[in-house]
């Protein structure tokens, strides 16, 4: 990566707003009433996201590295393959931009967060829910799922595929949202969910209903030490 810190953070900003808009804009798509995918099945927002993933990717991939994903970058960082210096920065603008396309997201489908009388449809187009109600079973969710794609994704880029990596990883992410996303959605990412809960509590939307801050905590911890897990097993087995 040979661009300037300025640019990099710029192209993770940006693909991350992107990969919100995609993704929770697919969740919104489905849950939110009168629009045009109401009442769709999973499919579409596995879909959402996989693209979510996929596109900034090969848009931003050979300037920031695409991470998109503070889990991602931290667990690079612990594994010596990102310089620690450049971590909070980028976990900043990582944030900022799960933020902006959120508020993008709601302003684009504003009409359709007035109709929604269901509160729950309207916080998973912000955030990941625990369908049991455990966080417990929300961790063990959101460990397997962040251990898998980060492993998936050194593993993918380890097979020098170029370009068509990226493509890779994005079936990858819409293959976990397919297969863990009954579960809590998933989350994968602390951006992803702790940005757009901010968004979700300040907003004012009406039938909102409670941002459920006591589960909060889930999808940040366990993508961290997820994303570690599956860093470590990669290292351990290709380096």
């Amino acid at each position: 990566m040979d661009a300037s810190l300025t640019t990099r953070l710029a192209a993770e900003f940006i693909g991350t707003a992107i990969m919100i808009i995609f993704g929770n804009g697919a969740v919104a798509n489905v849950e939110l009433k009168g629009t045009k995918g109401f009442s769709s099945d999973w499919f579409l927002i596995a879909f959402g996201y996989g693209c979510g993933v996929m596109i900034p990717a090969v848009m931003f991939g050979s300037i920031s590295g695409n991470h998109l994903n503070p889990a991602v970058t931290l667990s690079f960082a612990v594994m010596g393959l990102f310089p620690w210096e450049n971590v909070l920065p980028y976990i900043i603008v990582q944030f900022l931009g799960a933020m902006v396309g959120q508020l993008l997201l709601v302003a684009a489908y504003k009409p359709y967060y007035d109709r929604t009388t269901n509160q729950e449809g309207i916080l998973g187009s912000f955030v990941t829910i625990d369908a049991a109600h455990s966080r417990m079973n929300g961790f063990v969710n959101e460990f397997l799922g962040t251990l898998i794609l980060v492993f998936g994704a050194l593993a993918i880029g380890a097979g020098k595929f170029g370009a068509a990596g990226h493509i890779v990883v994005g079936l990858l992410v819409m293959t976990l949202v397919a297969s863990l996303g009954g579960p809590t959605g998933p989350a994968l990412n602390p951006a992803r969910d702790l940005g757009p809960r901010l968004v979700h509590m300040l907003t004012p939307l009406k039938n909102k209903g409670d941002s459920q801050w006591s589960y909060a905590w889930v999808p940040v911890v366990a993508p961290i030490i997820g994303a570690i897990c599956g860093a470590g097993i990669y290292q351990f087995i290709f380096a």
